[in-house]
């Protein structure tokens, strides 16, 4: 009888009716499991093993006669999952079926009814592998059953009563009081279609569809409401913008070595344009020429590089980024003693629209390389080429000719520089506004020239070893918008010097005075007549007393820094003592520095404990 539910069944020729060993893909007419199917074609034993064969009739008599006995449709269900009686419908096939009374033929309420999902998990396993875990039941495949009732109803009356008929036929609710011959059963198709049982077959047919339609339809409200629930909550919902700022905040390395690695999707993200633009490699040894190469031949988009620090980068990878990114504006190398000329000339060449190149530290660099910055790059306007003792007045003086948009400068430790290149930048780039010396061969003379610029606004000149006070004063008089000034390790400055400034300096903000010549009266003077200066580092000063610190933090209204470093003769009592009195001024000694340390550290979870383990 299972073959009776299967499309393929029918085909069967009498020769070949018994039970292949090879499994054959069936596909039931019912909707939903049936559980006739799942014991027809379950793993259970082979026939031979449970019935011998005998003729149709002698086999459909011996059944009729167990099946009037059952008295309840439970009896009846037991009856029909026999392996035994269903391997001889097995082994018969159709003919067995159309010998078999009509009372043997059950309903389809009995096949349609609504199983539990444990027992129907349980039944899939049989029928697909008796080894299968139990799993969720899904919703079914569309029976072709179904689809022969809606095809009936495309081609007309013709063919609908046929297909509606097969239902019933198949399945009728089998019942103790009623039965029925075999000649009954071997009638037409018109006489097993009449009014009464029409009728029958229209609400056992309406029962069983409704049900199963019923289950399918809370199976896939379940799974919708599944799957909102699980689609909603999840950050891959997020609108693509939103995450690309999220991950703007994530440096190349996070990017790179982590979000990249969660899926597909937020590996595509993280090779968006917009990350690519500025690249920061600095401090990255498994950088080498190879990955500046590969970004050079996929992203031309790159305006920033910062490779400082990576020593593994050679000459050929960043000619190679500079060939093939025109658009580069910032270039940033600190550190990087084994490049050589080479490197910065081909950036010089091939990009013209460079504006800032910062390659401190770099001992091969040479005045060839500065040369072809200022005869290319037009643009340039942020220069940084400290420690680079190769350099000298002849690369210094091009490149300020040629680029006149300059507005910063810093030199450090640079013994090749004189006065002359600090000539050359007054004189050609009117729109400095930082400049540094700090450590240069540099004296009062080229320092003078620097009170052309109106626009100064910051100037380092630290540990200028012929710098006199008067050169000071007028820098500080004729440059009005100079907010910052770094006058470190010079002991020629003085406290009549200190004091021409806090009068002239209209606004200034910032004055660093580290190991100068100073006493107590260059502070007072500060907090008496200075009425902008925030910042004040007089650290390493020797004659700095009690008296000095107390007196401008006491008349001085806008100073809300005090470096007090090694000032030895300032008492630590004198200092606690300012610090609970002027809470909104810092100031800045070995014992002060050493306690905001561990209040940090406190605050970011230390604990003395974990110090020693660690």
């Amino acid at each position: 009888m299972g073959h009776l539910l299967s499309k393929n069944g029918y085909g069967l020729k009498k020769k070949t009716r018994k039970l292949r060993k090879k499994k054959r893909r069936r596909n039931c007419f019912l909707q939903g499991p049936c559980m006739l199917c799942f014991i027809v074609h379950g793993t259970s034993g082979s026939v031979e093993d449970d019935w011998p064969f005998e003729s149709a009739a002698a086999a459909a008599s011996r059944l009729a006669e167990r099946y009037v006995s059952l008295n309840s449709p439970e009896e009846c269900a037991k009856f029909l999952l026999s392996p035994g009686e269903l391997a001889i419908w097995e082994g018969q096939g159709r003919s067995l079926l159309s010998a078999l009374p009509a009372k043997l033929i059950g309903p389809p309420a009995l096949f349609c009814a609504v199983v539990p999902a444990a027992d129907y998990s349980e039944m899939v396993c049989k029928r697909k592998c008796a080894e299968l875990q139990r799993c969720t039941p899904r919703k079914q495949q569309r029976c072709a059953f179904q689809e022969a009732m809606e095809n009936g109803e495309e081609r007309g009356d013709a063919s609908a009563p046929d297909s509606q008929c097969l239902l019933p036929s198949l399945c009728p609710l089998p019942s103790s009081s009623s039965s029925s011959s075999p000649s009954e059963e071997d009638g037409s198709s018109a006489g097993r279609c009449t009014d009464t049982g029409s009728a029958a077959t229209s609400s056992s047919s309406s029962t069983s569809s409704s049900c199963c339609c019923q289950l399918s339809q809370n199976e896939s409200s379940e799974e919708t409401k599944s799957a909102e629930n699980t689609d909603t909550s999840h950050i891959n919902q997020l609108p693509s913008s939103i995450l690309l700022k999220v991950f703007s905040h994530l440096s190349v390395k996070e990017r790179c070595l982590g979000a990249s690695l969660v899926c597909k999707y937020w590996r595509d993200l993280c090779l968006d344009f917009q990350f690519w633009k500025q690249i920061d490699l600095s401090g990255l040894q498994q950088v080498k020429d190879d990955l500046l190469v590969k970004i050079a031949s996929r992203r031309q988009n790159v305006t920033e590089i910062n490779i400082s620090d990576c020593r593994n980068v050679q000459d050929h990878g960043v000619c190679s980024l500079a060939s093939n990114c025109p658009g580069l504006v910032k270039y940033t190398a600190y550190r990087c003693k084994q490049l050589s000329d080479v490197s910065l000339c081909t950036v010089a060449v091939h990009c013209p629209l460079l504006q800032k190149v910062h390659v401190g530290n770099q001992d091969k660099l040479t005045d060839n390389a500065l040369k072809l910055l200022g005869e290319h790059c037009k643009e340039l306007k942020d220069v940084h080429f400290g420690q680079c003792y190769s350099i000298s007045d002849e690369g210094l003086v091009l490149l300020a000719q040629g680029c006149s948009k300059l507005q910063r400068i810093y030199m450090q430790e640079n013994k090749l520089v004189t006065d002359k290149s600090v000539q050359a930048f007054a004189e050609n780039c009117p729109d400095l506004q930082f400049v540094g010396f700090m450590g240069c061969s540099v004296t009062s003379q080229g320092v003078i020239h620097l009170t052309r610029l109106q626009h100064l606004s910051s100037l380092d000149l630290r540990h200028i070893s012929e710098l006199n006070n008067e050169t000071v004063m007028e820098v500080v008089r004729k440059c009005r918008n100079l907010t910052s000034l770094n006058l470190c390790l010079n002991w020629t400055i003085n406290d009549r010097c200190v004091e021409i400034i806090a009068k002239e300096g209209r606004s200034l903000k910032e004055l660093y005075l580290v190991s100068c010549k100073i006493t107590d009266h260059a502070l007072i003077a500060i907090g008496q007549y200075s009425s902008t200066i925030e910042t004040v580092d007089a650290g390493w000063c020797k004659e700095i007393t009690d008296q000095g610190a107390t007196q401008i933090a006491k008349s001085s209204k806008s100073l809300r820094y005090l470096g007090l470093m090694r000032c030895d003769k300032v008492n630590e009592e004198t200092v606690e003592r300012l610090v609970l009195q002027y809470p909104h001024i810092v100031f800045s000694t070995v014992m002060q520095d050493c306690k905001r340390t561990l209040e940090r550290a406190y605050q970011m979870g230390w604990s003395p404990n974990t110090s020693t383990a660690s």
